[in-house]
């Protein structure tokens, strides 16, 4: 149901059945194998009484998995868009005051309270699919299938499923694609995400348009997660995010991107035209406190002398502007 697997398991005797309930994280599969060679990563183990014996096991390099005692589904999770499609989309269209839509369609797109099933790389398919830029507001995209469906319902009243299907097929919306585009994975007959099989994931690459796709672009939600997208991103984008083309282009020519610094010794004055530099002198500067980082003693760059120098000219000055002008020349 949506991102969450069922187990129940059958006693051999005479005892109670026993039900596990699973989360799969990012990586967590089952493999069935030998018992003497058990992969890495196998963290809950089921033997057969065959000889010699064989594990189920439950293996999950990145440990984001979890399982628990119990047949009830995690709170918080919302109709699966599979196999509960209509009260799913009740669920979304009957909530849309929610402050959880109050975000871009691509986080909310993640909220399993409403999109029980929906991950990184379907969000990105399904948006990419009905061009919507990823960071536009959640509400904003929604609304418009409420009053979607009114107008159909109101224009065509006595609808069989068959024309309804019918035409989900031929104009979806972003709802109906929640339902349709895991379906089209589920439907593959081969597995397209076993790395062992290289020929099965070569295939989920093909059927792959948008999600790490070259040529797309891909900023990262503020939830940390990468959405890939093609356009313009929207609205509601974050503020000093670098797409994925300007950070390719950035470490291609770094000076291309980078602006300008100004120092702040560049922001002085210019000195008047015409006026040559003073020869540079050593300067005393009298030992104890006074204000600012020009402490004892120090020493100014010697100036190579113009061709008809003239005799430098001794005026007072003020111990700060001693300072700056050391500050300044070095």
């Amino acid at each position: 149901r949506g991102k969450e697997l069922r187990l129940t398991l059958a006693p051999l005797g005479p005892a109670a059945t026993q039900d596990l309930v699973f989360r799969f994280g990012m990586s967590g599969s089952f493999q069935l194998c030998p018992a003497a060679q058990l992969p890495r990563h196998a963290h809950l183990r089921f033997l057969t009484r065959e000889s010699p014996p064989r594990a189920l096991c439950f293996v999950d390099a990145r440990r984001f998995g979890s399982w628990r005692l119990g047949d009830a589904w995690q709170l918080g999770r919302g109709p699966c868009v599979l196999s509960e499609y209509q009260a799913f989309r009740e669920n979304v269209l009957k909530n849309l005051d929610d402050k959880a839509f109050d975000k871009p369609i691509c986080e909310a797109l993640l909220n399993q309270k409403f999109f029980n099933g929906i991950g990184n790389y379907l969000r990105a398919e399904i948006l990419y699919r009905l061009k919507i830029p990823p960071f536009e507001k959640a509400r904003t995209v929604l609304e418009s299938l409420k009053d979607q469906e009114q107008a159909r319902r109101k224009k065509n009243p006595s609808l069989t499923l068959s024309k309804k299907l019918k035409l989900m097929r031929e104009n979806p919306d972003l709802l109906e694609l929640c339902h349709t585009v895991p379906m089209e994975v589920i439907a593959a007959e081969k597995k397209p995400f076993d790395p062992d099989h290289l020929d099965n994931y070569a295939a989920f690459k093909n059927w792959l348009q948008c999600y790490l796709v070259p040529g797309m672009s891909s900023l990262r939600d503020r939830n940390g997660r990468t959405i890939w997208f093609q356009g313009e991103p929207g609205p509601m984008a974050p503020k000093g995010e670098m797409s994925h083309k300007k950070r390719a282009q950035l470490k291609a020519d770094p000076e291309a991107l980078t602006p300008k610094v100004t120092t702040r010794a560049s922001k002085r004055r210019p000195r008047a035209a015409g006026k040559p530099p003073k020869l540079a002198e050593e300067e005393e500067v009298a030992d104890g406190p006074r204000k600012g980082r020009a402490r004892g003693r120090r020493k100014a760059t010697a100036v190579p002398a113009l061709s008809e120098p003239e005799a430098p000219v001794k005026a007072k000055r003020s111990r700060r502007t001693s300072a700056r002008r050391v500050r300044g020349e070095a």
